[in-house]
């Protein structure tokens, strides 16, 4: 049966989180001419994520269904791609398992998209609640944790310039992803050890690819809940390491096929520059100093980057 919103949570191992997120979403303020779900998409876990789910719809007591999916396939991607098949709204809102929207978010979610019909996505204003205080010396790079903040006024994103929001918290129009983005994406998301990640912005860059408008709600009002497990340097050195071997990728679905030979001599050539003045200017700082360190890991991953997704691509195929 249709509906006008699916809130979409995906979620691994995640039986301790996603309550939370819940009791947020049982709490929205929303008028009553909007018809929307909750979609809980269990991505192959081994707690006890489908009891407590079960439990939770027992003792749901709203009129907004609350359904359970599961989905085999460890990654990220494979769990919003399963959340768009299975969703029923027009609209599909993905929260992580670990993000508390505001009492209001629902509401704003299904507002803007009404108010911009060529958009394709949006996101949202995203600030951390952390379990410590974050070190003095991470401020720099806190904003690689999903945290967004872009103003109080809704802007529209320039992939080339300024990228697209992360996929915590954005809402996507479901038959423009269903037209745009392929069922199976080259990034996955981090499953097992790795930290190679960037599935939500894959996807946002074929919606735009597409014809769509890729937008920020500042309405729309997250707040991200982070340990402190993830604010240590170690952390941050794996995070941006993956974040840097995706880059490759990225770059190219913003160009036009004619364009990519010669953008990837160009972006080698300068990806190889940046390392070495980075090395030249904070040789001293990388040993001592963690954002330097993190940085540098940033930069060796994008110039490796073009490598390394080859590599990925050809195992694929191997195991094909």
């Amino acid at each position: 049966m249709s509906c006008d919103l699916t809130i979409a949570i995906a979620t691994f191992n995640g039986a301790e989180r996603f309550p939370l997120v819940l009791d947020a979403l049982r709490s929205q303020i929303t008028p009553t001419s909007l018809n929307w779900e909750i979609l809980i998409i269990d991505n192959n876990s081994s707690d006890d994520t489908a009891a407590r789910v079960e439990r939770y719809q027992a003792e749901w007591g709203t009129t907004v269904p609350l359904r359970y999916c599961f989905e085999p396939q460890q990654g990220l991607a494979f769990a919003r791609q399963r959340a768009i098949e299975t969703a029923n709204g027009t609209w599909v809102g993905f929260l992580d398992d670990d993000n508390l929207p505001s009492p209001t978010w629902v509401a704003e979610a299904y507002a803007f998209g009404q108010a911009h019909p060529q958009a394709g996505a949006y996101g949202s204003q995203i600030q951390g609640r952390f379990e410590i205080e974050p070190p003095e010396n991470l401020q720099k790079i806190l904003f690689y944790l999903a945290i967004v903040n872009r103003g109080s006024q809704p802007s529209q994103y320039s992939p080339r310039q300024n990228g697209v929001p992360p996929g915590a918290g954005v809402v996507v129009r479901k038959d423009a992803w269903l037209a745009h983005v392929p069922p199976r994406l080259l990034l996955a998301g981090r499953v097992g050890g790795s930290m190679l990640s960037c599935e939500d912005l894959e996807a946002l860059l074929y919606l735009h690819s597409g014809g769509w408008e890729i937008w920020h709600n500042p309405a729309m009002q997250i707040e991200h809940l982070i340990p402190a497990n993830r604010l240590n340097q170690p952390y941050f050195m794996g995070l941006m390491r993956g974040v840097g071997l995706c880059r490759h990728h990225l770059r190219m679905l913003v160009l036009k096929t004619w364009q990519r030979p010669l953008a990837f001599g160009l972006y080698l050539v300068s990806d190889a520059g940046k390392v070495l003045r980075h090395l030249l200017h904070k040789r001293m700082a990388i040993a001592h100093e963690p954002v330097a360190a993190c940085e540098m890991q940033l930069l060796l991953g994008i110039l490796v980057s073009p490598f390394y997704l080859w590599s990925l691509r050809l195992s694929r195929l191997i195991k094909q």
